[in-house]
């Protein structure tokens, strides 16, 4: 009952902090504040009343459109109130068990409550981070690094914690120091693959493919996920990109602006937000899955 309740009750939470970063994601590509003014029209100007604010609810009830002006509100309203709120819920659902029963966890047992509020501020920021480079092509560093040295800095703590509680025991103070270093090295890792295909990209064309805000990103997820999460959601990033360039390719009307099918830019980084996402809530299955099925 408690896992049921506390999934809905993180479902509804997630609806509202949804709503938030729909100002933010309005606001942040103008340089206007999230705070000031209130919520309104982005055609008319008019004051939202607070029923037009609720999460969903609002949208359907107006369908999508502006009771003043009658302009079209979008559906990246409703998508990302909706995504934050099932992401959440999931989280949730998966970390309460380990939240209600942690007497398993001897180093840390409060490990799962931390870790259960990371994912559920890195799904808010993933999905921000694909909203604002599928309509902008940006990846703000405010967002990334800030993220990179938070979730970075939740790893290395407990390291810490064993160093200075075993600091006469030679063997667990190695084996820390060695965790911490190969998880910092996978960082770098993440990161240097996708500056690695910038570079190649540039020899052969002359001309910038990959921008330097998904390198970071890929830092990001290495940092969350660890480096195979982060290869897995490269994978399934590169997949969905694969698929976007063959919309492109067919579907003129996908280009922006007039621009040739190979000079069109695709949100590399939305792609690999989505398989971040993917990689954390199934990462395990999926990596396991493959390979029973390469053999190993």
């Amino acid at each position: 009952m408690m896992r049921i309740l506390g999934t809905i009750f993180a479902g509804l939470l997630g609806l509202a902090f949804g709503s938030f970063l729909n100002v933010c994601l309005s606001r942040w590509p103008e340089g206007e504040s999230v705070v000031r003014p209130r919520s309104h029209c982005r055609q008319c100007g008019r004051t939202l009343a607070w029923w037009e604010n609720v999460p969903l609810v609002s949208w359907l009830a107006l369908r999508g459109r502006c009771r003043t002006c009658h302009a079209w509100i979008g559906w990246r309203y409703p998508l990302v109130e909706f995504a934050i709120g099932a992401l959440w819920a999931c989280a949730a659902s998966q970390a309460l068990p380990r939240i209600l029963y942690p007497y398993q966890f001897e180093l840390f047992p409060h490990a799962h409550i931390i870790d259960f509020f990371e994912s559920l501020l890195l799904y808010w920021l993933l999905v921000g981070l694909a909203t604002l480079d599928a309509e902008h092509l940006w990846i703000p560093d405010r967002i990334t690094l800030p993220a990179i040295a938070l979730v970075s800095l939740n790893y290395v703590c407990p390291f810490f914690w064993v160093w200075n509680a075993h600091i006469t025991n030679n063997d667990i103070s190695t084996n820390a120091a060695w965790y911490v270093a190969e998880y910092l090295l996978g960082i770098l890792a993440a990161a240097g693959l996708i500056l690695l295909i910038r570079w190649v990209y540039w020899l052969i064309r002359r001309r910038e493919g990959i921008g330097l805000g998904d390198a970071k990103l890929m830092a990001l997820l290495a940092a969350w996920l660890g480096l195979p999460g982060a290869l897995l959601a490269f994978g399934i990033g590169i997949m969905l990109g694969a698929l976007a360039a063959v919309v492109v390719l067919v579907v003129p009307s996908g280009r922006r602006g007039s621009e040739s099918w190979a000079a069109s830019k695709l949100p590399l980084g939305t792609f690999l937000c989505i398989g971040g996402i993917v990689s954390s809530l199934w990462g395990q299955p999926i990596l396991a899955a493959y390979l029973r099925w390469a053999g190993f």
